[in-house]
């Protein structure tokens, strides 16, 4: 899986790095089980700082997405141990809101947002059964 950094932008690297292996995760680029490059491999290769990488692991640990095991790096986690929460549910939506309503304010109709979002799923879907 490639990972692009984009230093100009608004969004803070850790998150850009979060959001990519999210991604990557979602089109099947790596699987349960996968191991990610260490910390200190992950940063070079980016050429950013390891506590950037660190915090975006953790993040990602936290949000149920890999374990974190000393000595043995950052582990993908399988589907059943990835079980969606209500609370998980709440911040998916919260943080889907701003989208959305940037969406209506230039005019998007409701069924043109839930079209984008079925097609950005459904490509997704593709990607995954494609490998």
């Amino acid at each position: 899986m490639l990972i692009q950094i984009e230093p100009q932008s608004d969004v803070p690297i850790y998150e850009q790095v979060t959001r990519q292996i999210i991604e990557g995760i979602a089109k099947g680029e790596m699987k349960p089980g996968d191991m990610l490059p260490s910390v200190r491999n992950l940063a070079a290769d980016l050429g950013v700082n390891m506590h950037t990488v660190n915090k975006s692991y953790h993040e990602l640990e936290a949000k149920g997405i890999l374990t974190i095991r000393a000595k043995s790096g950052a582990i993908i986690r399988s589907a059943e141990e990835r079980t969606l929460t209500p609370e998980q549910l709440k911040q998916i939506e919260k943080n889907l809101k701003p989208v959305v309503a940037e969406g209506m304010v230039l005019g998007a109709t409701a069924n043109q947002i839930e079209h984008m979002m079925k097609k950005v799923f459904a490509d997704l879907q593709v990607l995954t059964e494609g490998m």
